[in-house]
C-alpha cells in the first residue's frame, strides 16, 4: 500500500471565530484519521523516533497499537514512561524531537506522532473511567517542590514504585505553568486536572498555598520525615529591557499578563483580577509564550495586536503551528524592530486625566540582520535614524525568565550558577545532599518536555538513591 506523503491535518476551529473564544483551537483526530495516519508509521528497525523523545516514550510501540485498533494498549505503553501524555500531546514541540528524527520524514512529512499521542490521551480520558491502583507501599517518602511538568513527572514515576510522595506547590492550583502559563485555547485546565487526578489515584498527595522557603523550608521537609527532596519550582521571575517606560501602567510582564487571564479568570466579564481588555497591543518578543500572549490579548477584545520582535520570522523561536495560527488569526508580526523606550501619558494642565502615567505608544528602531552570535543566529543591529513610534494602549513584555531566587536564598549549600539556576549533576542531584533539581528552575525558561525528562531523570536518581 503506498504511504500517503503528508500527515493528516489537524482540524481546528475556524480562525474568525477562535480569535473571540478560549475554547481549545485543535481539535483532534477522529478514530479513522488516526487509523490512516498510524498506518503511516515504518515502524523502523533503530527506531530513531523514541531517542529524540526526553522521556523515552516508546513511539513505534504505541503506534502499533493503535494500527490494530487497541487504543487502551496504546495509552498504557504512553503512560509507562510519560506521566502527562493529554499534556504532551498537545503542547510538546515534537516538529524539533521526535517527529525531526522519524525515518518517514527523509523523503516525506513524518508521521504525527503528537497527535497521535493527543488522540490516544483524550480516547482514555473519555472511555476509561476506573480509577488507578495505588501500588504497594515500599516505605519512603520523598518531598516534591513544584506542581509543574518536572515536579509531576518526578511524583508520578516515583508513585509507581511504591515511594509515599506529597507534592507542595505554591499557588492555589497543581499544574504550574501548564495552568498559569498556557492558554485555554491551547491546553484546557480539564486536561491538566485529569492529569493531576491519575497522579493523586496513584497515591501523591497534593499540598496547595505551600511556599517552600516560606511555609516550610526544605531543611524543615527534611525533619518532617522525608528522605528526599526533589526541586522543581520552575523559572517564574519575568525578565524586562530596563528601557524607559517600564513602569508605565499598562505594561505586563507575560508571565502576569497569562496568569491573570489563565488562573485568575481575567477573561470572565466580572473578574477578581484587573487586566487590560481592548485598545491596541504590542508583545516584545518572539517565542511561545510571547504567541500566547498575543493570542491571549485577541481573545480578551483587542483591536490590534502586534507582535515586536528584533530578528526575522526565520529566527522566530515560537512552534511553526503557534506562529501559523497567530497569522490565522490576524495577529500584526512587527519583525526587525526593537524597542527602545515607552512613551506614557503625562498631562502637567489637569493631573486628575486619569491617562495620566499610562501608556500610549511604543518607540522601536529598526533592525538588520548582521554576522552570527553565540546562539548562532544572526545578530540583530541596529539601523541608526530609523526610530518610529507604534501607537498601543499595553505593552506585554516576553522576552524570557530565570528562577524564582527563594529556593537558593533559603537553602544552605546550594550551589546555583550566575544565571539562578541550581547547579545539578547528570543525575539532577544538587550540592546537597538528597536534595534533587530539574526543569527550568535549573535551565530556566525551556519546553514542558525538557521540564518531565529532567523530573523523569531525577526519579530514577532518588529511587537509586533510597534503595541502596
Amino acid at each position: 500500500m503506498a504511504i500517503d506523503p503528508k500527515k493528516h491535518e489537524m482540524p481546528a476551529q475556524d480562525p474568525k471565530v477562535r480569535a473571540h473564544n478560549f475554547e481549545e483551537v485543535a481539535l483532534g483526530y477522529s478514530e479513522e484519521t488516526a487509523l490512516a495516519e498510524a498506518s503511516r508509521c515504518l515502524n523502523c528497525k533503530n527506531r530513531p523516533c523514541v531517542a529524540g523523545c526526553p522521556v523515552n516514550v516508546q513511539i513505534p510501540e504505541f503506534i502499533q497499537k493503535v494500527k490494530e485498533g487497541d487504543f487502551e494498549a496504546a495509552y498504557q505503553i504512553i503512560s509507562e514512561t510519560s506521566s502527562l501524555p493529554a499534556v504532551c500531546g498537545r503542547v510538546c514541540p515534537q516538529e524539533t524531537q521526535c517527529e525531526e528524527v522519524c525515518s518517514l520524514g527523509i523523503k516525506f512529512e513524518p508521521v504525527g506522532i503528537g497527535r497521535l499521542e493527543r488522540f490516544v490521551a483524550d480516547w482514555h480520558n473519555e472511555n476509561v473511567k476506573e480509577a488507578a491502583k495505588a501500588p504497594e507501599s515500599n516505605g519512603h517518602k520523598v518531598a516534591i517542590v513544584g506542581a509543574g511538568p518536572a515536579g509531576l513527572t518526578c511524583a508520578g514515576d516515583l508513585a509507581k514504585k511504591g515511594y509515599k510522595v506529597t507534592i507542595y506547590e505554591a499557588l492555589h492550583t497543581a499544574g504550574g505553568v501548564l495552568v498559569y502559563g498556557i492558554p485555554e485555547f491551547r491546553l484546557p485546565k480539564a486536561i491538566v486536572a485529569r492529569e493531576v487526578d491519575g497522579l493523586k489515584e496513584l497515591g501523591v498527595e497534593v499540598v496547595t498555598n505551600a511556599v517552600i522557603g516560606k511555609t516550610l523550608t526544605i531543611d524543615e521537609l527534611f525533619d518532617d520525615g522525608f528522605e528526599a527532596v526533589f526541586v522543581g519550582s520552575g523559572a517564574g521571575l519575568p525578565s524586562f529591557m530596563n528601557i524607559p517606560g517600564e513602569s508605565l501602567i499598562g505594561v505586563y510582564s507575560a508571565n502576569e499578563y497569562l496568569t491573570r487571564s489563565n488562573l485568575m479568570k481575567a477573561y470572565k466579564d466580572d473578574p477578581d483580577t484587573p487586566i487590560m481588555k481592548g485598545g491596541r497591543v504590542a508583545v516584545v518578543g518572539g517565542g511561545n509564550v510571547a504567541m500566547d500572549a498575543a493570542r491571549t490579548a485577541l481573545r480578551l477584545g483587542a483591536e490590534k495586536v502586534y507582535v515586536v520582535y528584533r530578528r526575522s520570522m526565520e529566527e522566530l523561536p515560537a512552534r511553526a503551528e503557534e506562529v501559523e495560527h497567530a497569522e490565522e488569526e490576524g495577529i500584526d508580526f512587527r519583525l526587525l524592530n526593537n524597542p527602545i523606550e515607552i512613551l506614557g501619558y503625562n498631562n502637567p494642565d489637569d493631573p486628575r486625566d486619569p491617562k495620566n502615567g499610562t501608556v500610549r505608544a511604543i518607540r522601536c528602531i529598526k533592525m538588520e540582520l548582521g554576522e552570527p552570535d553565540e546562539s548562532g543566529r544572526r545578530r540583530p543591529v541596529p539601523i541608526e535614524g530609523s526610530e518610529f513610534e507604534l501607537e498601543v494602549d499595553a505593552v506585554i513584555m516576553s522576552i524570557g525568565t530565570s528562577p524564582n531566587p527563594l529556593i537558593k536564598d533559603t537553602t544552605e549549600g546550594l550551589e546555583v550558577n550566575k544565571r539562578g539556576g541550581i547547579v545539578v549533576n547528570e543525575g539532577g542531584l544538587t550540592s546537597r545532599n538528597a536534595v534533587y533539581a530539574g526543569g527550568d528552575a535549573v535551565t530556566g525558561a525551556a519546553t514542558v518536555i525538557s521540564a518531565m525528562g529532567a523530573g523523569k531523570v531525577a526519579a530514577a536518581s532518588i529511587d537509586e538513591y533510597l534503595s541502596e
